[in-house]
């Protein structure tokens, strides 16, 4: 494929698109999510008037990238005037529920009884927070690729719950009022109550989902490295993402191992044959996508400071060093091969006397 033929290798795209309002980023588990999460939100800072980032990954690293505590409620990151940063758990907590006591238990109960219900409707609180506030663009550091889908899937999960709880209504008519009676709760905190409280949630995510569906509003980052597995989890996600019809268009390749001066290593050059094979494979397969190579560095990327050093590739594509002129160049390969030939003449001799004392 001819250079011309390949999209722009940055993310100025993302950056240039001024009517994004919700940017995922997301991939296998290890392959620098956080880390292109948070540079791709100080970019859109320098761009946007003001600009969130939510890690909705149980680990939770994004303290660690910008070296800050952060939680539940969003936090300036310091040294920025209009990025903020919070950390949400996909499970429900009663505290963010709300209501008393008897309808926390029987909502918990509720949670636990429908599988995956619980983190969507912790996923629909956290959206229903995030609607209030105002920021021009919020950007998702999602955890791995199954919670990721999982999450895609929230509207459908919410609407199944529903679907589930309105059959038990039926089946069971007064069964419901009677257990919120025995708890002690007044009507208001009730069967018509949790069943609000559920449409109530219904309503938030489908409204969002609408906008997570319109390309002018959301778009999707595939984060991963250039080996078999994570070609293969990118390949499944990108799949998923036109099966929900999730606009995406950028792909980053983290960890790529570039033929820099003093790569001497056999490993090393294994690695990258190794790598190149994948490259090829990833630029075949996504040959309309806007495919950003980010090299693999001696150390973490953990602070404001790294992050925005590590940035300028991803607004400009990396260029390894080739600081020695062709002169040069040329006299370390003599010199190489000068020092391999001593070798194989002192071999040689070796096994010449051996042979003669045979």
């Amino acid at each position: 494929m001819a250079t011309t033929d390949i999209p722009d290798g940055t993310v100025r795209n993302i950056l240039d698109q001024d009517t994004l309002k919700w940017v995922f980023v997301g991939g296998k588990g290890g392959v620098g999510k956080t880390t292109c999460s948070s540079i791709l939100s100080i970019l859109l800072a320098q761009v946007r008037s003001s600009v969130l980032i939510i890690s909705t990954d149980p680990a939770h690293n994004l303290s660690d990238a910008f070296q800050q505590r952060f939680t539940k409620t969003p936090t300036l990151v310091n040294g920025f005037g209009n990025l903020y940063a919070m950390e949400v758990d996909p499970n429900v907590e009663n505290d963010d529920i709300g209501g008393s006591e008897g309808m926390d238990s029987l909502f918990s109960e509720l949670a636990n009884a429908i599988p995956g219900i619980d983190e969507a409707m912790s996923f629909a609180e956290m959206l229903k927070l995030v609607q209030t506030m105002d920021y021009s663009c919020i950007v998702f550091d999602t955890a791995p690729t199954g919670h990721t889908l999982r999450l895609l899937q929230f509207p459908s999960t919410l609407e199944k719950g529903l679907q589930k709880v309105m059959s038990l209504k039926s089946k069971f008519g007064g069964l419901i009022g009677q257990m919120t009676r025995l708890f002690g709760i007044d009507d208001e905190f009730g069967e018509d109550a949790i069943l609000g409280r559920l449409e109530g949630m219904k309503d938030v995510i489908e409204q969002v989902n609408k906008q997570f569906k319109d390309p002018d509003l959301t778009t999707f980052v595939c984060v991963c490295i250039p080996e078999f597995l994570s070609l293969y989890e990118t390949e499944r996600l990108v799949q998923e993402l036109t099966k929900f019809e999730i606009d995406t268009h950028n792909i980053i390749i983290n960890q790529v191992l570039y033929d820099e001066e003093d790569v001497e290593s056999k490993l090393l050059k294994a690695r990258m044959r190794m790598q190149q094979k994948y490259l090829d494979q990833f630029y075949m397969l996504y040959d309309d996508f806007n495919i950003t190579k980010l090299p693999l560095l001696p150390q973490e990327v953990t602070g404001v400071e790294a992050l925005r050093a590590l940035s300028s590739h991803f607004t400009s594509p990396y260029q390894p060093s080739t600081s020695r002129s062709a002169v040069e160049d040329l006299e370390r390969r003599i010199s190489t091969l000068k020092l391999q030939l001593e070798h194989a003449e002192a071999e040689l001799d070796r096994l010449q006397k051996g042979k003669q004392k045979v």
